[in-house]
Order: structure tokens, then C-alpha cells, then sequence
């Protein structure tokens, strides 16, 4: 099934243009983390798990200078040689028994991240699928994907280096000042005085990246829409020569990115280096108070080594939750541009209790239908016409008539603003989509192909359309012929957007599609306007086998193509002014008229 979709490009020159880009929010937000954590509640169990490890990791990073200490005080100034190989043994065993813990937390921490994220895309991508074409009108291709891959690979690291990690961090904070405490009070509180001027500085770099984070994704949001907007028109800017001024425009929007990365990685730079420091100051401090204590006689040197290595290790997490705050931050900005995703209710709703078509006909009747993309500008008025079960009916106008906005309806990719579509009767607001869609094939002129094999292509993964039905269809249509040239025949393969196929294969393929699916009602938007003469002959014939006992829509600017319709209606700008045959209109010498004076008359003479 395919639709005709409203202009989606993306609009890259101002900040103001993309808002959602710039969501902040807080660096904690606890409405955010409870939906967040309800993706977790699946995994709950590795949660509880990592948190146990993380304690007894933490534990045994910190008993170790407790160890030295002892090994200093107890051993080494007393020259127990036995003593000091027991205690060598237990710091080697509390390495190795730490190394295999922390290998279990990377490893189920990790696989808890990628189990919630793919849960998650699978949820964005479902969502995103029944999202009604208004908001693709409105909304660049390249900030959706944004969303699916950069934003939800940054809850990865929430949780596979950020929620359960934290833990870490803190419990280690925790056991060294339990240990220091323990064995020295006042040291404690004299290496903690340096904690003040780290708070200060942890606040400053936290404002500022978050300042600068902001900026680095809305540059990242902009860099992946120009590139899905350039390179889907690759053609285009290659036709008009146009690739060294794309190339200058990417590298300034390139160079804004970088430099949102440069100016984060500033404060990064900054930052670190100041931890280090505050570090460095509290180890003199010790060595200046415990030094003092150690010539007196009043502390023992294994205690004084033991706070070196312990005023070493605090700072070491005290870094890495700076770390753990970007992480945060990320996630956090990337969770509420996901939610707002999540929560955007741009949706056709199926009817509560869904009427279903018994022996469908495809009958169908518009009724003072008016319709409007935007507010009050309405492109179809008062629109009124019935299409008779088998009846071919064809919608001529000027372009922006409004032609496919009455096809977009009929599938029901929009809702009417005022009056009603029936089909057999039955308003299709009150038929569920998929019942409807499913009695109802299009053929468009812009044809899409997915990546995949010609048989895929025709039966879009349909097990219940057999490889006989796939033939067949292609045989009526006119495609068997070249697709049986193929080496591999319906199993050739189909590269993206099926460019290694001609355009009119590619036509061919998307009448055999139609046809496969055996729809009561077809619709021909322009189907055959980019075809060659040749092909154009093929699917003539094929036309008049399609339409055969069918309910036909067609819009087309070809005479060949309408001129034998039970009925012609011709729209002039959102109206219909003419109804009638061929003949009866071009008598009427009025509107189709001529149009058929400007674009069919030529080729009735030939």
C-alpha cells in the first residue's frame, strides 16, 4: 500500500525552526526516570544482581589500602617475613575475586542496556507506523531517525553505564570513609576540607555542559536531517550541478557540530584537570597533618599510606560521577524528545466497535466533503460523487486540484473536516483501517520499492499470496517478461528504492502488487505518466484486465488513460465543476475542454 505524502523536508538554517531539537529539561527529572525505569521492570532481576556485586566490588577495592596498611604497620616494620606472604596472598585473591565480579557487572549491565533499547525501538517504531501522515508532512524524516538511533543509544549508556553504575561509585565513596573513619578520624576530616572548592566546581561544570550539551544535540539534529533530505535528493543536486554549494552548506552545518563538541569537551578539559588538583591538595595535606603525627609518634606510617591511596581512590569516582552527570543529562534530554514522541497523538483512531463489510462491493459515496491540511485552507469544498461497484470513475484537474488529497481520504490517511465517505454504505470512520485498507490497492506514480526480491516486492511479505499468485499477477500486468530475463527471476535482488530497476519495471512491479492483492476498489494516481511509450502499451492492456470488475479511481493526464471511464469528474480548485463522459464533457467546451485542448488533443491526432 502506498500514499501520497505532503512535502516532509527539513528546514535546517534556525534554531527556532526546530524546537524539539532544543528540549533541555532537567538533569534529573523524576517523571522522566519512573518511565524510564518501567522498561527496566522486565529486567529487574539484573538490576538487584548488579547492585549486590556492585556493593561487594566497591567493598573489596576499599579493603585493600585497609590491607597495606596492615601489611606496613604489622609486618614490614616488624620484618614478618610469613606474615607479609599471607597478606600478599589475601590482596592478590581480592584482586582476582574483584576482577571476576566486575566482569559479571559489565557483562549483565551491558546486556540489561540492549535488551531495554531494543524493547524500546521496537516500541518507537510501532508507534512511529501508526502516526497519520500529517505529522510526516510537518516533521523531517532525519530528526525521526534521530530520535530511533541517537537518542535511545544514549539511554544505552543510562542504563548499561549510568543508573546501576552509580551505585558503584557511591558504595565506594561510602567504604572509603567508612575505613577512614574507622581508622583515623581527624585525618578524615582533614583530607575531606578540599570537598567545599570540588562541590563549587562540580556545580560550574555541571551548568555549563548542560548549556553546551544542548547545543551539541540541536547540531546533531541538524546534521542528520540535512543528510536524509541531500541524499534522498542526491539525483536532483547532481542534475543541476549543485554539489559544491550542498558541499559548502554541509560543511558549515559539519563545522557548527564540531564546534558544539569542542566547546563540550572544554569544559571536560577544564574540569578534570581541577578534580586532579583538589587531589593532589588533599594527598599534601595528609602528608603535612600525618606526616606531623607520624614523626610524633602519635600515627603509624601504614595508616598514613593507607589514607594516600584512600584520598586517591575517592577522587576517582567523585570524576567518574561527573561522567555519570553528562550521561544523565543526555538521557534525560533524549528520553523527553522519545516521550514526546511516544506521547504524540497525531493518530487516525480506529472506531470503538469497528463496523465490519459483509461481501464487500466497493461501493463508495463522497458527500459534502470538505477537507483542509491547514486549519481553514481547504483544498477539497463541498466535494460530492458516487463511484458505483465496477465502475471506473477519473479525477482530471490542474495541479493542487485536489485530486490525491480525495485518494488520501478514501484510505483514510486523513480525516474529513466536514461530511462524510462512505463505502457500501458505511461511513469508513466507523471501519477499522486495516479492514478498509485491505480492500482497497494503489498504484502511484512516484513508485516505492523496499530492499528485498522482486517476489517481496509484489507480496510485501503476505505468506498467504502465493509464488503462483505473485506470477500470475505479473503475467496479466505485463511483468513476467522482464522479470523472467533476471538470473534469478522473482528472486532477484531489489536494492533500495529499486534502483537497479528502470521506471517503468518499477511500475510494472507496483501493478503486479495491486493485482496480487485482488482489491475490490483500485486507485491509479497518474500511474502511467512516467512510463515510456513502449511500457505505456503494456500496461494499457494490463489496466483493462485491473479494472475489470473492479471500483476504479483514476487520476491521470493521459488521454488514453480515461477517455473510455463510465465517468469523468473534473475538480478546479477544490470543486467539481464537470461530470460526465468523455464525450458529453468535451461538447460542453468547457473546462475539460480545455485541458483536452492543451494536453490530449495532440495525441488524439497522433
Amino acid at each position: 500500500m502506498s500514499c501520497n505524502v505532503r512535502g516532509s523536508g527539513g528546514n535546517n538554517s534556525a534554531k527556532s525552526q526546530n524546537p524539539d531539537d532544543e528540549i533541555l529539561g532537567k538533569a534529573y527529572d523524576s517523571k522522566l526516570m519512573k518511565r524510564l525505569l518501567s522498561y527496566v521492570k522486565p529486567y529487574k532481576k539484573y538490576v538487584v544482581a548488579a547492585i549486590f556485586v556492585n556493593i561487594v566490588v566497591a567493598a573489596l577495592g576499599a579493603i585493600r589500602p585497609y590491607l597495606t596498611k596492615i601489611a606496613i604497620d604489622d609486618y614490614i616494620v616488624n620484618s614478618n617475613y610469613d606474615g607479609l606472604v599471607t597478606i600478599s596472598a589475601i590482596l592478590f585473591g581480592t584482586l582476582i575475586f574483584q576482577a571476576i565480579a566486575q566482569y559479571f557487572l559489565t557483562y549483565y549491565t551491558q546486556l540489561m542496556g540492549q535488551n531495554i533499547i531494543y524493547d524500546l525501538r521496537v516500541k518507537l517504531f510501532a508507534h512511529v507506523q501508526k502516526l497519520a501522515l500529517k505529522y510526516f508532512d510537518k516533521t523531517p524524516i532525519g530528526r525521526i531517525v534521530t530520535r530511533v538511533t541517537n537518542d535511545v543509544e544514549s539511554l544505552n549508556e543510562l542504563f548499561a553505564s549510568g543508573i546501576v553504575m552509580i551505585f558503584s561509585d557511591i558504595f565506594i565513596i561510602i567504604w572509603i570513609l567508612i575505613f577512614m573513619f574507622a581508622m583515623e578520624w581527624e585525618l578524615t576530616l582533614v583530607s575531606l576540607s578540599v570537598l567545599p572548592f570540588l562541590i563549587y566546581a562540580t556545580f560550574l561544570f555541571r551548568r555549563k555542559v548542560r548549556e553546551s550539551y544542548r547545543d551539541v544535540r540541536f547540531q546533531l539534529a541538524r546534521l542528520n536531517s540535512y543528510m536524509q533530505e541531500h541524499i534522498t535528493g542526491m539525483s536532483i543536486i547532481q542534475l543541476f550541478s549543485k554539489e559544491k554549494k550542498e558541499k559548502t552548506n554541509f560543511a558549515e552545518i559539519n563545522d557548527a557540530h564540531k564546534i558544539a563538541n569542542i566547546n563540550s569537551i572544554f569544559y571536560f578539559a577544564v574540569f578534570f584537570p581541577i578534580v586532579e588538583m583538589l587531589s593532589s591538595g588533599a594527598v599534601a595535606l595528609i602528608i603535612w597533618y600525618g606526616g606531623g603525627n607520624v614523626i610524633q609518634g602519635t600515627m603509624t606510617i601504614g595508616v598514613l599510606f593507607a589514607f594516600i591511596q584512600y584520598t586517591e581512590m575517592f577522587f576517582r569516582p567523585i570524576r567518574d560521577l561527573s561522567e555519570k552527570y553528562n550521561i544523565m543529562q543526555t538521557a534525560m534530554a533524549s528520553s523527553e524528545r522519545i516521550f514526546k514522541l511516544l506521547d504524540n497523538d497525531t493518530i487516525i483512531e480506529n472506531p470503538t466497535s469497528p463496523k465490519a463489510i459483509n461481501n464487500f462491493t466497493g461501493n463508495v459515496d463522497f458527500k459534502n466533503v470538505w477537507f483542509a491540511y491547514n486549519k481553514e485552507e481547504y483544498v477539497l469544498k463541498d466535494i460530492s460523487f458516487s463511484v458505483n461497484t465496477g465502475e471506473t470513475v477519473a479525477i482530471v484537474g490542474a495541479t493542487g486540484a485536489g485530486k490525491s488529497s480525495i485518494i488520501n481520504l478514501l484510505n483514510r490517511f486523513y480525516d474529513v473536516n466536514k461530511g462524510s465517505i462512505l463505502v457500501d454504505g458505511i461511513d469508513i470512520r466507523d471501519i477499522s483501517k486495516e479492514d478498509l485498507r485491505n480492500h482497497i490497492s494503489i498504484v502511484l506514480q512516484d513508485v516505492f520499492l523496499f530492499s528485498g526480491t522482486i517476489a517481496s516486492n509484489i507480496n510485501l511479505g503476505d505468506s498467504s499470496i502465493t509464488e503462483e499468485q505473485i506470477i500470475n499477477a505479473s503475467k496479466t500486468v505485463g511483468a513476467h517478461g522482464f522479470i523472467s530475463k533476471l538470473p534469478e527471476k522473482y528472486n532477484a535482488v531489489v536494492k533500495e528504492k529499486g534502483a537497479t530497476l528502470s521506471v517503468g519495471q518499477k511500475q510494472l512491479i507496483s501493478f503486479a502488487r495491486a493485482l496480487a492483492f485482488n482489491p475490490q476498489i483500485l486507485i491509479l494516481d497518474e500511474a502511467t505518466s512516467s512510463v515510456d511509450t513502449e511500457t505505456e502499451i503494456l500496461i494499457q492492456k494490463a489496466i483493462e484486465k485491473l479494472l475489470k470488475g473492479r471500483t476504479s479511481i483514476v487520476i491521470a493526464h493521459r488521454l488514453s488513460t480515461i477517455q473510455n471511464s463510465d465517468k469523468i469528474i473534473v475538480l478546479h480548485k477544490g470543486e467539481i465543476k464537470e461530470v460526465g463522459t468523455h464525450q458529453q464533457l468535451l461538447s460542453k467546451k468547457g473546462i475539460y475542454f480545455k485541458l483536452y485542448q492543451l494536453q490530449y488533443k495532440d495525441q488524439e491526432v497522433k
